[in-house]
């Protein structure tokens, strides 16, 4: 584990500069080394101000995000692709102008339930604009991560053998896979062993309950997916990721189906995730050196 980080969806609807600021300041009170942030449009905040305060309180930056459905990447309308493209082009120059390291999330569909399976043309369409997107993130220093999600947020990559055939399709060895623990518990029938076959592909991983509430209080089977990242010699960051009607904005809320407060006091959720993860990490660790000493 290279980094630690926090989504700041734990501390802010993300809705106005003051609310990101605060993000950043709680970030580093807790110990976090990373804060994610979901897409930030350089007309609607400062990003020089946040890069600034970032930077002061050393705090590296990672931004995810989805597209909408106009701008679907993944369609089989050229004017829906055109504009998903825009809008990751300049995602790319967000993420570059605000410092961070990485651009993630839903990049090749929309976020969002499907009425119809995914296309073949549709497949195409996707996997041409993320190699034309990671193309531009290489020019600006900034990796590209793929969230493979559960069935109720894309019909495109739900499994993590799917992420990989879209990711050999790109032709690119620089597009990484965005794995995650509340989606894994969905979707894989092994969790651990998909974290095993994708392997070095891996470059980002968020970890998430299976309500969204406080770790190890669901049925994500945590030290199982722990003992695979240490398996297979993850040195990438992590991220800590909850939401909670209690804080996120309406249309997240919708999105992601946050229905209710999963929990209603942040500081908390916080202190808990980042012992939490440190702990299971350890315990991962000693416990891969336990079977090499066998």
């Amino acid at each position: 584990m290279r980094r630690l980080g926090i989504h700041s969806f734990v501390w802010t609807d993300g809705q106005t500069q003051e609310g990101l600021e605060f993000a950043l300041r709680k970030t580093a009170e807790h110990g976090y080394r990373m804060i994610e942030f979901a897409y930030l449009k350089a007309d609607e905040f400062d990003l020089d101000r946040l890069s600034k305060l970032a930077r002061e309180n050393d705090i590296e930056i990672t931004v995810t995000m989805g597209l909408p459905a106009d701008a679907d990447v993944s369609s089989t309308d050229r004017e829906s692709v055109a504009r998903g493209k825009e809008i990751l082009r300049k995602a790319v120059g967000s993420v570059r102008d605000i410092g961070g390291v990485r651009l993630g999330g839903i990049l090749f569909s929309k976020h969002g339930k499907y009425e119809s399976m995914p296309t073949a043309d549709g497949w195409k369409h996707s996997v041409e604009a993320v190699a034309e997107t990671a193309e531009h993130a290489k020019e600006a220093g900034i990796q590209i991560a793929l969230e493979v999600v559960n069935r109720f947020e894309s019909n495109l990559l739900n499994t993590t053998a799917q992420g990989l055939k879209f990711l050999k399709d790109t032709g690119r060895d620089d597009v990484k896979l965005h794995l995650d623990s509340f989606h894994m518990n969905i979707e894989e029938p092994d969790p651990a062993g998909a974290i095993r076959l994708a392997g070095d592909k891996i470059g980002y991983y968020h970890i998430g309950e299976n309500y969204r509430g406080f770790l190890g209080t669901g049925t994500v089977d945590f030290p199982a997916v722990f003992s695979a990242l240490v398996d297979i010699g993850f040195d990438q960051d992590i991220t800590f990721e909850s939401f909670s009607k209690a804080i996120v904005d309406e249309s997240l809320c919708y999105a992601c189906g946050i229905w209710r407060d999963t929990w209603t006091e942040n500081d908390p959720l916080a202190a808990h995730a980042r012992t939490f993860i440190e702990e299971k990490w350890r315990e991962a660790e000693m416990r891969a050196k336990s079977r090499a000493a066998a």
